[in-house]
């Protein structure tokens, strides 16, 4: 189903309105700013819940806007979405929003906007009737369909490799300056999905244009809603940006579509929602991260998935420590997802791109979404991956000796053909049929490899040497 061909049935648009009603409030909810602590105002006799959106009206007029993320001794604790500069004691401070909600529409197709939906390509605000929740619940675990059909990336060594399904959550765990951005823009051009909605979470400002128009490129943003939340922006924008990004997917899910959600980074949301907890009061627990930042995980990533109206994949990046793929956040989601993508910094280095290391990334739903065949020739490639991981010091020092073993021999001989089998320019597109045919291709010379080195007699040893 195409983009333009699906539109929201009548009775969507009116169950949504309904829901819109019964979060209006019927009477204004005021209250007075009794402290701020960095970007934490403390409002005294506002009775709202956690989640509400709400207005400080400053003494110069202008009216600043808030998320309340906590409660404490009777007041409650506002995280401001722009600088405090100006808010002062006993400033009013009014509920907007009971359980906040965001427009969606086929209108925001091409579109980049911010975290609270306004545009930020220069052109008119889009025609929005519906709204979604920002905080929606998971699809129930019974509702959800299984994952069976795989979703063409577009990217040679994960469709070939670590194949994945429509509706699975995956990672792409690295270090700074591996290739992300660009492994995420292959991603947006050539995916098999109707929709991409990508979300730029803490995103440095320079290179939000950068990705927009180098990365994403004209025909990739024409079926892309792009959310931008900068660095520079408020932590409770940054949350609120991930959120944003996941409730239009929703919407386009539940269209009937199959909807390619990226976010970049959920560690960098991951880091706001630590600040929030930090300034509400929460005890620092592993490197600092707060306990909601371990709940707000799987709260935010169950969303994504397989229902029986259409699909959400999520494909998450993580911004791991010093390479280390073991820290304590990557750890977390990676216990959460489906799969996950190591881009390793050694290929990087060695120009070969994308970085994407196979024997150190997985896909958990590949058995389910591929055929015999495919798994075969698959494991095939990882076996000759991982023999020459265990010999290229012996190869580098001259101490391969050629006929002694038959699986040194095949990963000798077949190594650079995978090479160029995993290596892929930026702007080449490979399709999912195209990549299992040359997948099954190299598996054919791998397999013709080893029973030409078994036929061959075995290699003379050398005695061992007295000892002087």
């Amino acid at each position: 189903m195409s983009p333009s061909a699906a539109a929201p049935a009548p009775l969507d648009v009116f169950n949504a309105a309904c829901g819109e009603v019964e979060t209006l409030l019927c009477e204004e909810i005021t209250g007075r700013v009794a402290a701020v602590r960095g970007l934490t105002v403390s409002a005294a006799g506002l009775p709202v819940p956690i989640g509400a959106r709400c207005l400080v009206r400053t003494r110069r007029g202008a009216g600043l806007h808030a998320e309340v993320v906590g409660l404490q001794a009777g007041q409650a604790l506002l995280s401001v979405f722009g600088d405090a500069t100006g808010v002062a004691p006993d400033d009013p401070v009014v509920c907007i929003a009971g359980a906040p909600r965001v427009p969606v529409g086929f209108d925001l197709l091409g579109r980049v906007i911010d975290a609270q939906g306004a545009p930020l390509d220069g052109r008119p605000a889009p025609r929005l009737n519906v709204r979604y929740p920002l905080h929606a619940t998971p699809p129930p675990a019974l509702c959800r369909r299984p994952i069976d059909t795989p979703l063409g990336l577009g990217v040679r060594s994960i469709d070939a490799l670590l194949t994945t399904g429509r509706g699975q959550r995956l990672g792409i765990f690295a270090g700074t300056g591996v290739g992300k951005s660009v492994l995420m823009g292959m991603i947006c051009r050539h995916t098999q999905a109707d929709v991409n909605v990508i979300a730029l979470v803490g995103e440095r400002g320079r290179e939000v244009g950068d990705f927009i128009e180098h990365q994403l490129g004209a025909a990739g943003l024409a079926r892309s809603v792009v959310v931008v939340c900068t660095s520079d922006e408020a932590p409770a924008l940054r949350v609120r940006a991930g959120l944003h990004a996941t409730a239009i997917a929703e919407y386009f899910r539940d269209q009937g579509l199959d909807v390619l959600l990226m976010m970049d980074s959920l560690t960098r949301l991951a880091m706001a929602q630590r600040q929030l907890g930090l300034s509400a009061g929460e005890p620092p627990t592993t490197k600092g991260y707060t306990p909601s930042v371990f709940a707000l995980l799987p709260r935010l990533l169950e969303r994504a998935g397989r229902t029986q109206r259409g699909s959400i994949t999520g494909i998450y990046t993580v911004l791991v420590e010093g390479d280390d793929i073991d820290e304590p956040l990557a750890d977390a989601v990676r216990g959460i997802l489906d799969g996950h993508v190591w881009l390793a910094r050694s290929l990087a280095n060695r120009a070969h791109y994308p970085a994407v290391d196979v024997l150190s990334s997985i896909s958990r739903v590949a058995p389910d979404v591929t055929s015999p065949e495919h798994q075969l020739a698959a494991q095939a490639v990882r076996r000759v991956l991982a023999t020459w991981n265990d010999i290229e010091d012996l190869v580098n020092i001259g101490a391969y000796v050629p006929g002694a073993n038959v699986d040194y021999d095949v990963a000798v001989r077949t190594r650079d053909e995978i090479n160029a089998f995993l290596v892929q320019a930026r702007d080449s597109s490979a399709p999912l049929d195209e990549s299992l045919s040359r997948l099954l291709e190299l598996a054919g010379k791998i397999n013709a490899t080893r029973n030409a080195a078994q036929s061959r007699p075995a290699a003379p040893q050398k005695p061992p040497q007295p000892r002087r």
